[in-house]
């Protein structure tokens, strides 16, 4: 399976978005662990051996990667970097004759997304960040200006990078461990259920930070203008 692709940890309050997060995320729960899922159980039940089950399952991800690249006419190096390992899990698996290392890809794809995203942290401005920038443009300013005069909005965004970051590496890993040491069939469906569980926990205490910290006020407040001054006084009090 290759539901390692986590969602961005961002804000729910959002109605500056051009694209709806909503749909971005039921689209990768769909394509990255329902179909895998339900394919991998449906052609062992045909018949097929858990290799050619697993093998087959990872289409549906592969597939939406390609085509999202060929819908935005861009190419995505994130999404190349699932391509080219689910390639590699492929090739050895039938070289080796081993699902296991079918199995696994989705724990090293969490595990490289992982260390990637804690090594934005020696950025100018780490992967939280970015993310939110991503999904609420209409606010850029207002963010560009809460990152240069706000430390504890600063903080937030770096300490959830490295909340994220760490979540995903036990994510990783303890989808290596499942693929290594349970049943080869019991493990794609602890794997999609291990995306929900990591998700719904990260994204819960995301929710609860930026609610306690006030950040949540700072960029959607109907002070708008005026909440900068009084955060940059909270963060400066921190």
């Amino acid at each position: 399976m290759t539901s390692a692709r986590q969602d961005s940890p961002v804000p729910e309050r959002s109605s500056d978005t051009t694209a709806s997060p909503g749909g971005t995320f039921g689209r990768t729960i769909l394509f990255d662990v329902v179909l895998p899922v339900g394919l991998y159980y449906i052609l062992r039940a045909a018949g097929l051996s858990e290799l050619v089950s697993l093998l087959l399952s990872g289409a549906p991800p592969a597939l939406h990667t390609v085509q999202t690249m060929v819908r935005h006419r861009k190419v995505d190096t994130i999404g190349l970097f699932v391509l080219t390992v689910v390639v590699a899990a492929a090739v050895g698996s039938m070289i080796s004759g081993d699902p296991r290392l079918a199995l696994a890809r989705s724990g090293w794809i969490t595990g490289l997304a992982a260390l990637w995203m804690l090594a934005t942290l020696t950025f100018k401005r780490p992967f939280t960040y970015r993310a939110l920038e991503a999904l609420v443009p209409g606010r850029a300013q207002l963010l560009d200006r809460l990152w240069c005069t706000t430390p504890l909005f600063r903080r937030v965004w770096r300490g959830l990078t490295w909340l994220w970051g760490l979540g995903l590496i036990v994510d990783a890993v303890l989808r290596v461990v499942f693929a290594y040491t349970l049943p080869v069939d019991t493990v794609p469906a602890l794997d999609g259920a291990l995306y929900g569980v990591t998700y719904v926990v990260l994204q819960l205490i995301t929710q609860i930070v930026l609610a306690r910290t006030g950040t949540l006020r700072m960029i959607f407040g109907e002070a708008g203008q005026d909440e900068p001054d009084r955060a940059h006084d909270a963060g400066s009090d921190a």
